[in-house]
């Protein structure tokens, strides 16, 4: 027999339903623990005002991206390279933000395309260099310089073992002291953090970059399979947001502003040493 407590309870019963269809639908996670680099700028390195968080243009950006989406982000310093992708996989942190694809790291990590930022590996040499550095192949025979921090992808990393001779440095300061002191003949970094570095070490008229990028790393965001906020929905939020980014320029002035933030701080000592 119907009646209006039967109604009442279908009403309330199909409201709950709705509402939690609607919070599948909107996704779970309210909260990004996110990390990556402590050593990647401009794109992504240490706060040295708030050293248990992480700073630069990936931040920035994934910031924006989470804000318009409506999910929360925090961006912590976990430790060097290898323990931010350790803390990752295992879930106890949600996502990398500056991740370069790798195809060991499938089956732990969901990558979202497109990559939130690209980077440019260029040839950096002495003005007045005679001999052309524009391919792989002009480099053949003369001895480089590479900084343990520099990211690459792994194709040119394969292709650098397999047909150069480059010395891996602790650091860019002493790749590029290197190669005043004529102990190199190039040095490979990234157009923006080899700019700065010249820039801060006064060495702007007498190095610059070959005209061509010899490598193109993307470096993405990279979701934890383990990780509560790895659901559908998230995923495709940030890849639309991603691909929104991609057609702009915001990406090009969040790596601008961070390039001078980054160079700002890199004029005190002590930063510039650990660069």
């Amino acid at each position: 027999m119907w009646s209006p407590s039967h109604t009442l309870a279908s009403l309330v019963a199909g409201s709950l339903l709705l509402q939690s269809m609607s919070a599948v639908a909107a996704g779970s996670c309210e909260r990004l623990v996110v990390t990556g680099s402590p050593d990647a700028p401009p794109y992504l390195w240490r706060d040295p005002q708030d050293p248990r968080h992480l700073m630069g243009a990936n931040a920035d950006l994934l910031k924006e991206a989470a804000t318009q989406i409506g999910v929360k982000v925090e961006l912590l310093y976990a430790g060097k390279r290898s323990q931010a992708l350790e803390e990752v996989r295992s879930g106890r942190m949600d996502l990398l933000a500056d991740m370069p694809l790798n195809s060991a790291e499938l089956q732990s990590l969901d990558f979202i395309h497109p990559p939130i930022t690209q980077n440019e590996i260029m040839v950096w040499t002495r003005v007045g260099q005679v001999q052309p550095f524009n391919s792989l192949e002009d480099l053949r025979g003369h001895g480089g310089a590479i900084s343990e921090k520099t990211r690459i992808t792994s194709g040119f990393d394969a292709a650098i073992k397999a047909h150069l001779t480059v010395e891996n440095q602790a650091n860019l300061t002493q790749a590029f002291q290197k190669l005043m002191l004529g102990q190199v003949e190039f040095v490979l970094a990234g157009r923006y953090a080899g700019l700065a570095m010249i820039q801060t070490l006064g060495m702007s008229k007498d190095v610059l970059a070959q005209p061509l990028a010899l490598d193109r790393p993307g470096l993405y965001l990279a979701l934890s399979f383990n990780s509560a906020c790895d659901d559908a929905w998230l995923r495709g939020q940030l890849a639309k947001k991603m691909t929104e980014l991609a057609a702009s320029d915001r990406s090009s002035e969040a790596i601008t502003r961070n390039l001078e933030l980054w160079k700002a701080q890199l004029q005190q000592p002590v930063s510039a040493a650990n660069q």
